[in-house]
């Protein structure tokens, strides 16, 4: 796969002209403020680079379900502020999509435009050609930077590629294809997977594509007790994903050896905040919750990570947003920021995971590479086609 980027134009093509730019700026408000800005800061290297060959951005996000409605809170506004703030430029923002296309200045220099919530409008999730066609309005260049979305088939990351005689990755993008390909088909040995979270069912597909190249796959999290269900272990009150059990039976026939699972856990009778906790090897009492990895998996488990030269994470192994069951989430991301000081590859994946760092006082670029993708960066990993991707791939 040959991806075409931003970086490999010539300042000639970009000097003073406008780029339609797609960031994934779907982040969380609250009280009229931007709640979190990793993203927003995560599209920074693409935009400046823009600003400094003189082009002039015009971004496009989606933000939260409006469900193809105007939503005042689900408005885009909050980030213009918070992105003029961040980037140092004057930030125009643009609220009616269909018309706004008039407002861009094309004498203007430092000068960047937001464009209201895509979603406000139906054409949106629908790929309505139409409404492609009044998007690609805005720029000379199409310039796709939010992998998150690139796994959706709408009209700002697919539908309007089609009006471009150019249409390239961003800087984001590129770096995260560089990553993901490499854990998915080349990684260093000893090449160990963490896998957490709830449901089993929503990373069938990646276990199937990185178990055959993992020397080990740790598994924590809800998804833990599925496993050790389909082991014999007695699991309590535990969350368990039954419609995935046959399937679990096949990884651990198949693959038992690579996989490594809680031996002792933390549990709880309400998974609440306050509640008592206890400590218990093996099986889980009637009654109990799981919510964490016991302190001997702990130290299994960061014995065999120092084994490592390739670590991808994805999901928390407990349930971090809760004070107590997050000691093991806190370990492996404090774990991860250390190998990587020792040149380890460090690549961890998805929302959940990136909020896990930062609980545990970890930075997205203490480890190698913190994909902002969730289901994008789960389907890139199984071998799924990414409808936005292929449009920004040279063809053969």
């Amino acid at each position: 796969m040959k991806l075409k980027t931003l970086r490999s134009l010539n300042a000639n093509d970009l000097n003073g002209k406008r780029v339609f730019l797609r960031v994934d700026y779907n982040v969380p408000l609250e009280k009229g403020n931007v709640a979190d800005d990793t993203r927003i800061r995560a599209s920074l290297p693409t935009l400046t680079y823009l600003l400094d060959k003189s082009a002039i951005p015009i971004i496009a996000s989606h933000l939260g379900r409006p469900k193809g409605k105007p939503n005042p809170e689900l408005s885009l506004k909050p980030v213009a502020n918070h992105l003029a703030h961040l980037l140092g430029v004057r930030v125009n923002f643009i609220e009616d999509l269909e018309n706004g296309y008039k407002l861009i200045d094309t004498s203007a220099r430092n000068t960047v435009y937001l464009l209201e919530n895509t979603r406000f409008y139906p054409g949106e999730t629908k790929n309505d050609e139409e409404f492609a066609r009044i998007l690609a309005k805005y720029g000379d260049i199409y310039v796709n930077d939010a992998f998150g979305t690139l796994h959706r088939a709408h009209a700002s990351t697919y539908g309007v590629a089609r009006f471009f005689s150019i249409s390239v990755a961003g800087m984001l993008v590129e770096r995260e294809v560089k990553y993901l390909t490499q854990i998915k088909e080349n990684p260093e040995k000893p090449y160990i997977v963490i896998l957490g979270g709830a449901k089993v069912s929503d990373k069938i597909s990646v276990l199937e594509n990185l178990l055959p190249r993992a020397d080990y796959c740790l598994i924590g999290g809800g998804m833990a007790y599925t496993f050790l269900l389909a082991k014999g272990v007695k699991t309590g009150n535990s969350i368990i994903d039954r419609e995935s059990l046959e399937k679990v039976k096949g990884f651990l026939d198949e693959f038992g050896d690579r996989i490594s699972l809680p031996e002792d856990h933390v549990i709880t009778q309400e998974v609440k905040e306050g509640s008592s906790i206890e400590i218990t090897d093996g099986d889980i009492p009637e009654g109990y919750y799981g919510v964490d990895i016991g302190p001997g998996t702990i130290a299994r488990w960061t014995e065999i990570l120092d084994r490592a030269r390739t670590v991808f994470w994805n999901g928390p192994v407990g349930v971090f947003e809760i004070r107590g069951f997050d000691n093991g989430t806190i370990e492996i991301a404090r774990k991860l920021r250390e190998l990587t000081t020792h040149g380890v590859t460090t690549v961890t994946g998805g929302g959940d995971t990136i909020r896990a760092l930062h609980h545990a006082g970890v930075s997205d670029n203490e480890v190698t590479h913190a994909s902002t993708g969730g289901g994008a960066t789960l389907e890139f990993l199984a071998g799924k086609s990414l409808p936005g991707l292929e449009v920004l791939i040279e063809k053969e």
